[in-house]
């Protein structure tokens, strides 16, 4: 398999974490990182092993280099569209951090755009790479569960963001419970037609501030007729990711990851330690998965296992969770899309 050459755009905290797992993989190889404030990368590049990495303070460089095929947009949501379609012009392949966009019509426009140019685009949800979760959407298309009936997914963050990060986050749904909007569509094999949301400021007055929620329960409705519960809390104290599929024959459930299965049992009690703290140790393998899916998908000329539609769907479920929440109703997506349909 081929060698693809790949450039990164945007190194903060995500685009960092990329490169550096791309050292593990033969296959690929980190040409050049852009960044607005790229005077530190330099040090960061070799003592993160990638000595040979070109740093650069403008995107352009990676775009105008011929023998870069794919570019990794890991910069601020709101400079998604303008960055996807001067690469998609330029003829790159793109894996894109998600959400792809705030605006859902823009994020519609990119899904028939990448269609147009015939290029690879992998939108990134890396809770589908987890070894947990993907084990469970493999048993489910095997039958094991039968037909699925219910789906019950928790995601608590230990702690709250800052304030700075609340601020330009687009909420609750489009930042965070979007990963969960994205895992209901894989592991139930169909698509979310109806949202009913609920949310509630309870952990800190700053959300209110922002017009955003810390606290939400959604309910969803299946094209199947399957229903699903998902509920979010911004500050859990631990990092909280479980699972439960309930089927007609059985049922599947994925409890959280600790550091060790060590139990202390005592007079006092039975301990065992906390979840793994946060979401990079928690998914750590499921990001080099991802990648490594990807860069296998251009290498081999398969199709990408997230597209640009799965991350127009999942931000299609977040904005109709906004609307109910908004207008305390169910949200029929198909309301949404027609919507959308009239603007154009």
């Amino acid at each position: 398999m081929k060698q693809v050459k790949l450039g990164i755009i945007g190194a903060g905290r995500i685009g960092k974490l990329h490169a550096e797992n791309m050292r593990g993989l033969p296959q690929a190889q980190v040409r050049a990182i852009s960044d607005l404030y790229p005077d530190s990368l330099h040090s960061w590049a070799d003592a993160s092993g990638l000595p040979g990495v070109r740093v650069s303070g403008s995107y352009r460089d990676i775009l105008d280099d011929a023998e870069i095929e794919a570019v990794l947009i890991c910069s601020p949501t709101d400079t998604h569209i303008d960055l996807i379609k001067e690469a998609l012009q330029a003829g790159k392949h793109i894996f894109c951090e998600k959400p792809i966009s705030f605006n859902l019509r823009e994020t519609a426009q990119i899904v028939e755009l990448v269609k147009a140019k015939g290029l690879k685009f992998q939108t990134g949800f890396n809770r589908r790479f987890d070894h947990n979760m993907s084990r469970v959407q493999e048993l489910v298309r095997a039958g094991r569960i039968g037909e699925p009936h219910l789906l019950r997914i928790t995601s608590r963050d230990p702690e709250p963001p800052p304030e700075s990060y609340i601020a330009s986050s687009g909420g609750l749904f489009i930042d965070m419970a979007i990963h969960d909007f994205d895992l209901a569509r894989f592991m139930m094999n169909s698509e979310v037609v109806e949202v009913y949301a609920q949310g509630a400021v309870l952990i800190d007055p700053v959300f209110a501030k922002h017009d955003d929620i810390d606290t939400a329960t959604i309910s969803l409705r299946f094209a199947s007729g399957a229903l699903g519960v998902i509920d979010n809390s911004r500050k859990a104290h631990y990092y909280d990711q479980r699972v439960e599929v309930f089927g007609s024959e059985g049922c599947l459930s994925i409890q959280n990851d600790t550091p060790n299965t060590a139990e202390l049992h005592t007079a006092a009690g039975v301990y065992r330690d906390k979840p793994l703290y946060f979401f990079l140790e928690r998914y750590t393998g499921a990001y080099v998965r991802e990648l490594e899916s990807f860069v296998q998908a251009i290498a081999g000329g398969a199709d990408v296992p997230v597209s640009a539609y799965d991350g127009y769907q999942a931000e299609l479920i977040a904005h109709a969770a906004k609307l109910s929440l908004r207008e305390r109703r169910p949200i029929a997506l198909q309301e949404l899309e027609v919507a959308l349909q009239q603007q154009q």
